[in-house]
């Protein structure tokens, strides 16, 4: 039999860069809950420090622009990254340092989620922010996952629903990332179906082609939605870097998603819309194990 040693086991490393959520249910507290859920080691980058919790985000405090260049460096330099996530980047400035820093350090997988506007409607970064995503980060993605409000406001037209989908991807893939991942959840409450429109370049015989594929699932009716984006985005980079597929990524994550929301619908946190329950497959399992001694 094999002996281990300090340096056998191999987790897959995921890197978030984002913001802070007081309240826990979404940024880097939702994105380190989902990273572990899924088996992977999460580290993290603060870009600023948010007071918020169900109710809304009531304070937001940016990172020093060589505090976030510094975290970066540290973790890449000792531990390094299978993946990078990255969520709120709340000014043009923090973006051009998180995509020099990127760029220094040769990362060759993001998933960018580019977080503009928190759940309540509160601006986490405007239309200057969203051109410098455009201009330094779509060009180093590997994956970009816009809702419909986001992808209106990158692509400076209301994107209503799902017919628009395509063409609003093929825009966003123009713009330089290798996928785009548009997201229908925030359709109208009268929706119950969503539809997520992937679309992404491949090689085939050597030469590059692009694919797309739609996901199609219900709505689940709950009120606990905050940190949906997040935990998606964090679910697709932790399953890219076990190993997965683009597509493979997505529909598991998706999957991830809609159990944890399932597992929510009666979670009793805060007085507004809470969060989805992240480590649902961890309770279910200690639960039916306690179960098991009775």
């Amino acid at each position: 039999m094999k002996s281990l040693t300090p340096t056998s086991i191999q987790i897959p490393k995921v890197l978030t860069i984002a913001g802070s959520d007081s309240g826990g249910g979404a940024g880097l507290q939702a994105d380190l809950k989902v990273i572990s859920a899924l088996g992977g080691y999460g580290m993290t980058v603060v870009t600023a420090i948010t007071a918020q919790n169900t109710l809304g985000v009531s304070r937001i405090q940016d990172i020093d622009l060589d505090v976030v260049e510094a975290q970066i460096d540290a973790v890449l330099l000792d531990i390094g990254a299978d993946i990078v996530k990255i969520g709120m980047l709340a000014s043009p400035e923090i973006v051009r340092t998180v995509a020099k820093a990127l760029r220094q350090h040769g990362v060759k997988r993001i998933v960018l989620d580019p977080v503009l506007r928190a759940t309540s409607g509160a601006s986490l970064g405007g239309d200057d922010t969203a051109q410098a995503m455009i201009a330094e980060l779509f060009p180093i993605a590997t994956l970009i996952t816009p809702n419909l409000e986001e992808t209106s406001l990158l692509l400076g037209r209301e994107i209503a629903g799902p017919s628009d989908f395509k063409l609003a991807a093929e825009e966003l893939l123009d713009m330089g990332p290798q996928a785009v991942l548009i997201k229908g959840g925030h359709l109208d409450p009268s929706h119950t179906q969503l539809t997520d429109y992937l679309m992404w370049r491949t090689l085939e015989d050597g030469l590059e082609v692009v694919l797309a594929k739609e996901f199609k699932h219900y709505r689940v009716n709950t009120p606990n939605t905050h940190g949906t984006g997040c935990s998606l985005a964090s679910a697709i980079a932790t399953y890219l870097a076990s190993g997965h597929d683009l597509p493979h990524s997505v529909a598991k994550a998706i999957s991830y998603v809609e159990a944890g929301l399932e597992a929510g619908r009666y979670l009793s946190i805060g007085e507004g819309p809470g969060p989805l329950w992240h480590m649902h497959d961890f309770y279910k399992t200690a639960l039916s194990d306690e179960g098991d001694q009775y």
